[in-house]
């Protein structure tokens, strides 16, 4: 999937200013990607992008806080005034890596706002953009997951965490077969554990783990669709 040196093809991401989101930035930028950085905090965003790209011409900060419908709305709306194309959305966002709860005995408050962000919002997002993404050339989304979130290794712990992700292969299955026909693919990726302010010390390198979300970003239009992967290859569900 070449870029067009003129128009080149635009991503978004979203919780793009640390981590995983910060990386799957600067990787598709150096691929030739407008990329729109999403950070809840748009302060930092700008910070994020100007170390990318200093110059301003292949990254641009948003502030896109994925809960809030209201801001979603509003990416939205500049995304189509400003760019007026979208081929790729990365959904990155998520929080709330609940080591300490059980679900026996959880805080369904808590349950309840890792699945606004983490399900929910990537939902918001791709339902927003689906206008732009429908008219492009080669789209794709992208549900960045965690193999916390296959049904088979499930054993307990973690509950908001995990069920918000199990959630979100959920929604990439059932919207990989809906837009099949729009040639819209979408796939569910865990990136590993990572070493991220997440993931915490021990994991792989943030840019491994980003590839894998570049790879289905990146996807041929014979690529798959409605998968779940990890560097590449299936992940159980």
């Amino acid at each position: 999937m070449a870029a067009d040196r003129t128009t080149p093809p635009v991503a978004v991401v979203t919780g793009a200013n640390r981590g995983i989101g910060y990386e799957v930035v600067r990787q598709l930028a150096d691929r030739g990607h407008h990329v729109v950085l999403g950070s809840r905090d748009l302060d930092r965003g700008r910070a994020a992008a100007a170390r990318i790209d200093p110059g301003g011409e292949r990254v641009t900060a948003v502030q896109l806080d994925v809960s809030d419908e209201a801001s979603v709305s509003a990416m939205a709306d500049r995304v189509t005034r400003e760019l007026g194309r979208v081929s790729v959305v990365v959904n990155n966002a998520a929080i709330l890596y609940d080591t300490w709860a059980q679900a026996r005995s959880a805080d369904l408050g808590e349950v309840q706002r890792a699945l606004d962000t983490n399900l929910f919002g990537a939902w918001r997002v791709t339902q927003a953009l689906l206008p732009l993404l429908r008219r492009g050339p080669h789209p794709r989304v992208v549900m960045v997951s965690s193999e916390g979130g296959s049904l088979q290794s499930m054993s307990g712990g973690t509950p908001a965490y995990s069920v918000s992700k199990a959630a979100l292969n959920a929604l990439t299955r059932l919207l990989a077969g809906e837009l099949r026909r729009d040639r819209v693919l979408v796939n569910a990726i865990c990136p590993g554990w990572v070493a991220t302010d997440m993931g915490g010390r021990g994991g792989r390198p943030v840019a491994e783990g980003a590839a894998g979300v570049v790879w289905a970003a990146t996807l041929p239009d014979d690529g798959p669709t409605g998968g779940f992967f990890r560097d590449g290859k299936p992940v159980p569900w």
